[in-house]
């Protein structure tokens, strides 16, 4: 064991080596010496890691903050209109920038899911990409939102259709996103502000929701120069993409509610049975800087959802609307019927290719060579025979 003293001793770490003319800060204790100033990047890297975790608790407490500040600025709307307007905790978290509050027990409405997703203000680095990005992509602009989306009773809507109030601003973004939106037209409508247009699959939608219906007046609502700035789109039952500004949604679809419609934001891959769909309507806000703001027009929806069920279209009308629908579920089922024949014949064509594989393997040498000759020269003349064709 006489080479342990040495083996330790070559694996030691050299000492430290210190001026004699140090003048810095020196702390002594005993055998213990500590001289800051030879320790600047490690005290650095210390304060770096200190300030990451202060921005860590400020963006958690931030987020949680204004979740908590919304919901209790708009709890008495909550409170009139439902006989459940809070979950047992209140406000649900996933993560640090999405919150939820559940509500429901009011009649036409099933439940409304109060959706908050706020920027990342926890994550430096989301927050710095996100800066950067909107940097390059002038349309890419991240904001805290708001989305609630209203579950509508069965009966709630009397027809089904598509329909929307969307800001000009966001009519390329909101065409791209939504397959649901194909089915409409944009036109303008003289009865809202000039920042907006409709987006409906037929006038007689848009002339009967936008009429006053009882006290309720919809256009009213979105003239107010309060609400506008916050505006984004109102669309009818389904779901519309998650967006800043503010937007009314109607759905009736049973894995998408942003809007009113009764189709689902992204075409489905087979038909949805009738009895399948839901009816939505969502309403998404930005955050403004005082939540009141925005109150009337949270107000407003309850009354819009009432008077959905009084809209009474024209008989030609609806039999257009039952005629687009049953058009596209036959499209839909003959792509679905046409990809799973395409599916079938591939999955024939790979057990055919390993069959004669597997019989390839078992010839001998000199059989598998013959066999791989005649297939090269009858993949040549398949080849010049395309040629030929073209020609």
């Amino acid at each position: 064991m006489s080479f342990l003293p040495e083996l330790l001793a070559r694996l030691a770490p050299p000492p430290v080596h210190t001026t004699e003319d140090y003048d810095g800060w020196e702390f002594r204790w005993k055998y213990f010496v500590f001289r800051p100033a030879t320790l600047k990047t490690e005290g650095y890297l210390v304060l770096g890691l200190f300030l990451y975790i202060l921005v860590v608790f400020y963006g958690i407490s931030r987020n949680k903050s204004k979740a908590k500040a919304w919901l209790t600025a708009h709890l008495p709307i909550y409170q009139r209109e439902f006989s459940r307007p809070q979950a047992k905790d209140a406000l649900i978290s996933d993560g640090n920038s999405d919150f939820f509050n559940f509500s429901t027990g009011r009649r036409n409405i099933t439940s409304l899911h109060t959706i908050f997703t706020l920027r990342p203000r926890h994550d430096l680095f989301q927050i710095l990409y996100q800066t950067a990005w909107s940097l390059i992509d002038l349309k890419y602009q991240p904001e805290d939102e708001i989305q609630l989306d209203f579950q509508l009773a069965p009966n709630a809507l009397a027809s089904d259709f598509v329909w929307g109030v969307v800001s000009k601003s966001d009519l390329a973004i909101v065409k791209k996103d939504r397959w649901d939106l194909t089915f409409t037209k944009t036109t303008e409508s003289p009865a809202l502000p000039a920042t907006m247009s409709v987006m409906s699959e037929f006038a007689d939608v848009t002339e009967n929701l936008l009429k006053p219906i009882g006290g309720f007046s919809l256009t009213e609502v979105l003239k107010d120069p309060k609400i506008q700035p916050y505006f984004r789109s109102l669309s009818s039952p389904d779901r519309i993409p998650t967006y800043s500004f503010a937007r009314f949604v109607l759905a009736t679809d049973p894995s998408i509610a942003h809007q009113i419609t009764d189709q689902p934001r992204q075409r489905p891959a087979s038909p949805l049975p009738v009895e399948a769909r839901e009816k939505h309507l969502i309403l998404n806000l930005r955050f403004s800087p005082s939540p009141e703001t925005v109150a009337p027009l949270l107000a407003a929806v309850f009354q819009l959802i009432d008077s959905l069920n009084k809209v009474n279209l024209r008989p030609e009308t609806k039999t257009k609307l039952r005629k687009v629908r049953e058009d596209t579920d036959k499209q839909i089922k003959e792509e679905k019927e046409k990809e799973a024949k395409e599916e079938q014949l591939d999955a024939k064509a790979a057990a055919k290719k390993k069959a004669e594989e597997e019989r390839i393997a078992k010839l001998t040498p000199a059989e598998q060579k013959k066999e791989l000759e005649r297939q090269h020269k009858r993949n040549l003349r398949k080849s010049q025979g395309k040629m030929a064709v073209r020609k």
